[in-house]
């Protein structure tokens, strides 16, 4: 017979994480099936032949660090392990602004009403800004630019979810060396290291300086009894007379196999992210027809939250994008100033994967020591030193797109046979124009700047778009005329089964939405367990 537990929870990232540690505390008997691995620093991938891509047809073959999802005219990237989204995203922890919960939410949901979350959510992370004398030249440029288009008011430094030492300082010899970082235990007792500036923060940090969801919720969750289990990947879910059972996939990627399992559960939360657990609970309505009471608002209200980078090119000056923090500024145009456009500006970065590869290397290099070890270890010194893309600028940001997407179960044109898949409808046109003005003030501050800008041609030849903050699917409402789950997160039609995690947020906030779905997720957390 199937284990029983008195919550599963399915997803690790920003909701799941949240509801597995409350619920915990509370006494409650919880598993966390985790579709991805867990994660560890020596198992980060760097190098070519290491785990980066993560398959959803064949996760038993493909169960790497980054599930790319493209559809017609949208890119989704997702994270997939233990932490969920913490993993990859750029350690952005800010709250959305009040105008976010002017329409579209539950009555009862508003900024107020959330405002004791987002409080613990940013103590839990030790959410903080940049030290000021560690600020990237990304960030002054940032600054600048802002005061070149006459907003410098508008600037302002992020709250990131990663530990500084306010003793690093650029000056120092090998800075982004691992061996600055001071270790230490955190309040939930995980080890950390403090930010030397790496670049990696999307790619796995090494020393532990970001504050992923397995260093400070889920480490609290297994303190207080919590069972988190890894690649263990759900695929079916059945109501029984009490509670609910799951079927599952344990993915073993060293055989290449898929082992079927399945849990009972009295309650269970879908936190598998917006593309996840809209497919959970369409495949439950439309293909296994367990769940037929689902509102037929499932799906619907998706969104990208109008996420785009615009490269720009600085020949008179260095910028280091693959150093530092990956975001740490924000220049804010979310009060419609631009044309009634809402928007938010950003710093971009990324890692150095040849460097990165060098290091690997050199690490493995180091046990067997001799000339080699010596080379290797020296390149990796150099490519610490040196940034290939030193001139480059990529602007960031999102923008408050409209939530018009529907996500559906489809056939294959070209073998109806085979079990139907997630499909996304997704169309520009209404998202368009605040697009366009975000892409428009990225252009601006390059010129303001000296930079030469590139407008990527998969927008302005196509107006294709890539996010990693995809929104909606089981959107939030106060009845299921107009969304899936109720104020608590609770499905409309089936007590017992609750979403937490990015589906439910019913609109695009035009920001990082990382701390609003953890708020969200405490808020549902208390009224689970009042």
């Amino acid at each position: 017979m199937p284990r029983r537990y008195d919550v599963v929870v399915v997803g690790s990232g920003f909701g799941g994480a949240v509801l597995a540690c409350r619920l915990a505390e509370a006494g409650r008997r919880v598993l966390v099936l985790e579709r991805g691995r867990e994660w560890h620093p020596d198992s980060y991938p760097r190098d070519a032949a290491d785990a980066w891509v993560w398959d959803q047809r064949a996760p038993h073959r493909c169960s790497g660090w980054v599930d790319l999802r493209v559809f017609r005219g949208m890119t989704v990237v997702q994270g997939a392990g233990v932490g969920g989204g913490s993993l990859i995203y750029a350690n952005v922890f800010v709250e959305a602004e009040p105008w976010v919960f002017e329409r579209g939410w539950p009555r009862s949901i508003t900024h107020e009403t959330l405002a004791p979350h987002y409080e613990t959510t940013g103590r839990m992370l030790a959410a903080q800004t940049l030290p000021a004398g560690q600020l990237t030249p990304r960030t002054e440029l940032m600054r600048e630019g802002a005061a070149a288009i006459g907003a410098a008011d508008r600037f302002r430094l992020l709250p990131l979810a990663v530990t500084f030492d306010p003793g690093w300082h650029a000056g120092l010899d090998d800075p982004t060396g691992e061996h600055h970082s001071q270790p230490f235990v955190n309040a939930h007792g995980a080890r950390q290291g403090t930010c030397v500036h790496c670049g990696n923060c999307d790619i796995g940090c090494r020393v532990q300086a970001k504050n992923t969801l397995d260093l400070n919720y889920l480490a609290l969750a297994r303190r207080h009894g919590a069972e988190i289990r890894p690649l263990h990947m759900v695929r079916r879910l059945t109501p029984l007379d009490r509670g609910y059972r799951l079927d599952f996939d344990r993915i073993v990627p060293e055989e290449t196999r898929a082992v079927p399992g399945a849990v009972e559960a009295d309650r269970v939360v879908l936190a598998a992210g917006s593309l996840g657990s809209t497919e959970l609970l369409l495949r439950a309505r439309d293909e296994h027809r367990t769940l037929t009471r689902l509102s037929p608002r499932l799906g619907h209200r998706w969104c990208s939250n109008g996420d785009f980078l615009t490269p720009a090119i600085y020949r008179d000056r260095t910028l280091s994008p693959t150093r530092g923090p990956t975001i740490s500024a924000a220049i804010d145009f979310l009060d419609g100033a631009r044309g009634g456009h809402r928007f938010f500006v950003e710093d971009g970065g990324f890692p150095n994967l040849f460097g990165n590869g060098i290091e690997a290397l050199a690490r493995r290099a180091s046990g067997v020591g001799g000339m080699l070890a010596a080379l290797l270890d020296g390149l990796a010194r150099h490519a610490r030193a040196d940034d290939p893309l030193d001139c480059v600028m990529p602007w960031f940001g999102q923008a408050a797109d409209e939530s018009d997407g529907r996500l559906r179960l489809g056939q294959r044109w070209w073998w109806p046979f085979g079990a139907p898949e997630l499909r996304l409808d997704w169309d520009v046109a209404r998202s368009l124009p605040t697009v366009q003005a975000l892409v428009d003030a990225h252009l601006e501050l390059s010129r303001a700047t000296g930079g030469d800008a590139v407008e990527p041609a998969y927008w302005k030849w196509g107006k294709d778009l890539v996010t990693p903050h995809p929104l909606g699917g089981c959107a939030m409402a106060d009845d299921p005329a107009h969304g899936v789950v109720d104020a608590a997160g609770e499905v409309f039609g089936h007590p017992g089964l609750h979403v937490a995690d990015g589906a439910i947020v019913p609109r695009s906030i035009g920001l990082n939405p990382s701390r609003t779905i953890a708020a969200l997720a405490e808020h549902i957390a208390a009224r689970m367990v009042a």
